[in-house]
């Protein structure tokens, strides 16, 4: 009866998945009852973006994670603690993680001195104060400027701080991390973050390159030249860019 039902292909289904990646979390076996076909799709996104080795090596990549984790208050995906040790990372250097989730969390403050007190600090730059206590955040602990920026720009997204974001990829560029690294952390802000907010990162980083903010190699230079990118209100003549 069961095989009749599908039952047994349910529990070897949810079966390899658990093997393949150490843990089942409620939505798979939802899907797996459901939606069979979506949840391949899903998985083949997750192994894509969390699993394949990509531009970030394990140590970056899972110190990204860990900064979004904090960030968005992520507590099914645990995990990513044990594999940033796996990846030489430390209990000092996951705090920092956590350290420059915080700062991202607490930019409400910086943005209301920078808005309400700035005429009282005449000639106080508040971008470069940003820059100075991401220095002292990580000073010391074996997490470079770059990877801080990294996971920086992750958490940016994650937080909806755009013109923050934007920043951060205008530094982490000038730190001379690649667009394949930057866009590999702004990817993993999909699966806590949700698509929309790596829809708008995306649009931070496409006009960034249009307004000559941040060099951009000849695919991202092609991607930013087309014309048609602004979805439902551009198609419904809304807006026209």
């Amino acid at each position: 009866m069961a095989a009749e039902n599908g039952v047994d292909e349910l529990v070897a289904k949810l079966a390899a998945l658990k093997a393949e990646r150490g843990y089942l979390l409620p939505h798979h076996g939802l899907l797996a009852a459901m939606a069979p076909d979506v949840l391949e799709a899903y998985g083949a996104l997750y192994r894509a973006l969390t699993l394949g080795k990509r531009h970030l090596d394990e140590f970056t990549k899972e110190f990204v994670w860990l900064a979004i984790l904090a960030a968005t208050d992520e507590a099914a995906a645990t995990h990513h603690i044990a594999k940033f040790r796996n990846a030489g990372g430390t209990d000092a250097q996951i705090a920092i993680a956590v350290r420059l989730a915080a700062w991202a969390r607490g930019e409400g403050a910086v943005a209301f001195a920078d808005k309400i007190w700035s005429p009282h600090m005449a000639g106080f730059d508040w971008r470069q104060a940003r820059g100075a206590a991401r220095a002292a955040l990580i000073a010391g602990g074996g997490v470079t400027p770059g990877q801080a920026l990294l996971a920086e720009v992750a958490t940016r997204t994650c937080l909806d701080q755009w013109s923050q974001l934007a920043d951060g990829i205008v530094d982490a560029v000038a730190a001379g991390e690649s667009e394949d690294r930057i866009a590999e952390a702004l990817m993993l802000t999909m699966f806590p973050a949700g698509v929309p907010r790596f829809v708008e990162a995306a649009g931070v980083w496409l006009e960034l390159i249009r307004e000559g903010r941040v060099p951009a190699s000849p695919r991202l230079r092609a991607w930013a030249s087309l014309e048609g990118q602004g979805g439902h209100d551009e198609a419904s003549g809304k807006v026209k860019k």
